[in-house]
């Protein structure tokens, strides 16, 4: 059975380790397998702490990173792509010391950062991001950990926001220790077909982010639920669908993720209605079966 995990950005940003114990009992006590743990900044967490509140709750890990502003690997002064670099490896670290297998977030540019590029352009920033991207990619497969790149729609980047713009961008680096992250409300705003972008990411899936298309709990929205589950399936996908939204408590993390309006009554009902939803998807079963359960969840 597929994991179901949820992010504590439902709940709390930036995460730190005294945040760890309380958070991680509670979302195992709501009955998830698998936690995202958001590492905002190098320091917010810690091997021991985050070990600790592992064992304890039973939870798997997975480890996902944020491109605040100043954090860039294409069209950046070298000691900010450097200071980036350094950050992502903090990010592999903390993986690897966890045992969580996959680092995944929009490792390309700022998040919120945007840029007109003409064909020609585009091609060398590119370029440019596998040239800073590969000894991040190397410090990886020291460590055993796979990143996973995750393409934003528009409104918050211009430079990856498509699966084919993904695959077009890594090209070479490829591989073992890189692949794609996807996040079902980026899809939603940039594929014409959520399902086939996951059919063209087969072989390079590395994680999966789930939430409505209204960035609320995954059910009763417009997403194509039978139809991107039942691609996942055809790819091999055995990896977690995690619950990715955001708290509108934190000023910073609301305005980047554009959250001007609660998306549920409270944090605990958007992770706890999401994964009720999500349970309730046969892995492999027809439409109209999963059709009617995203009915009754309306």
């Amino acid at each position: 059975m597929r994991e179901i995990g949820v992010n504590t950005w439902v709940w709390t940003s930036p995460l730190t380790d005294p945040d760890l114990p309380g958070l991680l009992r509670h979302i195992a006590g709501l009955g998830f397998d698998a936690v995202e743990l958001p590492l905002e900044n190098a320091g917010d967490l810690t091997v021991d702490a985050v070990g600790a509140a592992l064992q304890e709750t039973g939870l798997a890990a997975y480890l996902v990173g944020a491109m605040a502003p100043g954090r860039d690997l294409v069209a950046a002064a070298p000691e900010v792509v450097a200071a980036t670099q350094d950050y992502l490896r903090a990010c592999i670290d903390l993986a690897a010391g966890v045992g969580a297998g996959a680092v995944c977030g929009p490792f390309t540019a700022s998040t919120g950062r945007t840029w007109r590029m003409d064909p020609g352009e585009r091609r060398a920033a590119y370029a440019e991001l596998r040239d800073n991207l590969a000894p991040v990619v190397e410090h990886a497969a020291r460590r055993g950990v796979r990143i996973g790149i995750e393409p934003l729609n528009r409104y918050e980047t211009s430079l990856v926001n498509t699966v084919d713009q993904g695959l077009e961008a890594l090209d070479d680096l490829l591989g073992e220790h890189l692949g794609l992250a996807l996040d079902t409300y980026h899809l939603n705003i940039e594929e014409r077909s959520s399902a086939d972008a996951v059919r063209r990411a087969a072989g390079h899936l590395v994680h999966v982010q789930v939430c409505g298309s209204d960035r609320g709990a995954p059910g009763g929205d417009q997403t194509d639920w039978p139809g991107l589950v039942g691609a996942l399936d055809e790819v091999g996908y055995a990896g977690p669908l995690v619950i990715e939204s955001f708290t509108p408590d934190n000023a910073a993390i609301a305005v980047a993720a554009s959250i001007w309006r609660p998306l549920a009554p409270s944090p605990d009902d958007l992770a706890g209605d999401g994964l009720a939803f999500l349970r309730s998807l046969p892995e492999r079963g027809s439409a109209t079966a999963v059709g009617a359960t995203r009915g009754a969840h309306r």
